[in-house]
């Protein structure tokens, strides 16, 4: 029996409507593609081997362990850009410290996972940091969709509007466990050595308080209209895979500036942003920090563990608008294709296009 799939982020307020249409996501692994693109090119030399791995049906992490035995070197050897969806045919970008130049034979790598292909290797004299590329692309498949028409002209809307953009719920774990968890370290002042689940936890406390002051927003109406205070973007450029926070300049909404900025964001030439909660006060002021504030305060330990760790503010902006995106239907299958920047969630799309029926996936 199919049920509807419990979810994380159902408290948070929709954009266009909660949908009527229900539909099923990620069936079949080709039917969740993502393509990582780094925009840079490689130097040619260097020290550090560059890999582009097709992967299906496995994590971004196995797959650097793995490698790094094939290579015969460390795991810490193997660094990565950005993590990709385990239930998904994936491409990206790899990079191995190989100092002197070698490329290993893959045949015996390969031959153990026929899941994984080696599509083109490089080489550059830097390693790959997290959030290096600029941007994923996707194609999206949604299956057994029951109202077709509901999410084409939903489609229609987003593609002026955007769509919230909320961190999806893979980043709070499964069944919202990290969430669970950060929560508890801020209530009991936890300390750890375990950098990976430090920042996990980090992760997760940051992206809910996030994830809320957007619902906020537009519970109040007030999701694509500036407000007296509020932290606009002049570039909504993504540099970060973590936070998805900007390298734009923050501009203060005043009174003298307030008429200006409101056209520059009805344009698309300016974004409304919101916290991304650190140990410091919010930038934010008058009617922004009255709406901003609440959804810190109404955390506390997630407040708690943020200024234990003294993180530090930054900002994200609110709206997600995806790149070149286009459509096609075959019978009661919608196949979406689209680019997003670093940081930014393909399923905060989908959320406003169909509610997501849980299914058994045919593949481990």
């Amino acid at each position: 029996m199919e049920l509807i799939m419990s979810d994380i982020l159902s408290p948070l307020a929709y954009l266009t409507g909660k949908p009527t249409a229900q539909g099923k996501l990620k069936v079949q692994p080709e039917h969740f593609q993502v393509f990582e693109n780094l925009g840079f090119e490689f130097a040619g030399q260097g020290e550090h081997l560059m890999v582009r791995i097709r992967k299906t049906g496995e994590n971004t992490a196995f797959v650097a362990n793995e490698l790094a035995k094939a290579c015969g070197v460390k795991s810490k050897d193997v660094s990565w850009s950005g993590l990709k969806d385990r239930h998904a045919v994936t491409e990206q970008w790899l990079s191995v410290h190989l100092p002197k130049g070698e490329t290993p034979d893959f045949s015996a790598f390969l031959a153990q996972y026929p899941q994984i292909e080696i599509i083109k290797t490089d080489r550059h004299n830097k390693k790959l940091r997290p959030g290096d590329h600029i941007s994923n692309s996707f194609v999206v498949t949604m299956s057994e969709v029951t109202d077709v028409a509901d999410v084409v002209r939903r489609l229609e809307t987003i593609m002026e509007t955007g769509v919230p953009n909320y961190f999806g719920s893979q980043r709070f774990g499964h069944k919202g466990n990290n969430l669970s968890e950060a929560r508890r370290w801020g209530r009991n002042n936890v300390r750890t050595k375990d950098q990976n689940k430090r920042s996990l936890f980090l992760s997760s406390a940051r992206s809910w308080i996030f994830n809320k002051i957007v619902s906020a927003r537009i519970e109040q109406n007030i999701f694509t209209q500036v407000i007296l205070g509020d932290i606009a973007l002049s570039d909504v450029k993504m540099s970060d895979e973590e936070t998805g926070v900007t390298n734009a300049k923050p501009i203060l909404v005043t009174a003298d500036n307030f008429a200006s900025i409101g056209e520059a964001v009805a344009n698309n030439d300016m974004q409304i942003s919101a916290a991304m909660a650190g140990d410091n006060a919010l930038p934010t002021q008058d009617d922004a920090l009255l709406l901003e504030q609440p959804c810190l305060d109404s955390e506390p330990d997630l407040m708690a563990l943020i200024r234990g760790n003294r993180m530090r503010h930054d900002r994200r902006s609110i709206a997600l608008k995806a790149q070149d995106l286009t459509w096609s239907v075959e019978g009661d299958n919608i196949t979406l294709s689209f680019s997003l920047d670093c940081g930014c969630f393909a399923t905060s799309i989908v959320r406003e296009l169909i509610e997501e029926i849980e299914v058994e996936r045919v593949y481990s």
